[in-house]
């Protein structure tokens, strides 16, 4: 039975990752708060991932960094503190877990790695400088070791428009919010996390042998079309 760390499975779209694969896979989640899942290939460790040290894995097949943020400010609004916090959050955390379990990754069997961008880094929108300059940290982050892992590691990522999580909470906070985001966007919807989850473990997969060093737009339309 393969083995998958996830960083971040408690909620969101790491959750809906941990739920679709801990009845075929042995399943590692380490974030601050613990899963509301209880089985028997569930192993949790509570972690804050940027002050913690990380637990010892022996081997893994696979890796999912989870953890993000959504700070939406005008420039003149965002502190070098704030788009501190995003990037460490975003890319630096992403940084420690991939250096930790590396020779962790090197003794499974064609391991993968997957991480987490947005389609902010594609398309721009007012009020998104911090979040996008450090998820276009994760999508640089994502050709480089593609090419410096291959051929042993995988590592791909996923661009979500807005997905119906508490992260997204505060742009989907009533209804007719929900509606104007849901016309923005050509597909006419939005994401929800378990469609997200679905790419996460095709990537993860050995059906994705072919794929590495690539970002995944889950856009909706919003960036691929013009209508």
């Amino acid at each position: 039975m393969d083995t998958i760390a996830i960083i971040g499975g408690s909620k969101g779209i790491g959750n809906a990752i941990l739920k679709s694969l801990v009845e075929t896979h042995k399943v590692i989640n380490i974030s601050r708060t613990a899963p509301e899942l209880n089985h028997v290939n569930l192993t949790h460790y509570s972690c804050d991932i940027l002050k913690d040290e990380l637990p010892e894995i022996n081997s893994l097949n696979g890796l999912v960094y989870c953890p993000g943020s959504i700070n939406l400010k005008p420039i003149s609004r965002l502190s070098l503190d704030e788009f501190r916090d995003d990037f460490e959050i975003n890319v630096l955390g992403a940084v420690k877990t991939i250096q930790k379990y590396l020779e962790s990754l090197k003794k499974g069997n064609k391991p993968s790695i997957v991480l987490f961008s947005t389609v902010a880094s594609k398309l721009g929108m007012p009020y998104h400088a911090s979040i996008a300059t450090a998820k276009s940290g994760i999508e640089g982050l994502v050709k480089s070791l593609g090419a410096e892992l291959a051929p042993t590691v995988r590592i791909n990522g996923i661009a979500p428009t807005v997905t119906n999580t508490d992260l997204a909470s505060k742009l989907l906070r009533n209804d007719k919010m929900t509606e104007t985001i849901t016309e923005r966007h050509p597909l006419k919807k939005i994401l929800n996390p378990e469609e997200v989850a679905q790419m996460a473990i095709f990537l993860l997969s050995n059906k994705a042998a072919s794929f590495s060093g690539q970002i995944f737009q889950m856009d909706c339309g919003i960036v691929s079309f013009k209508i």
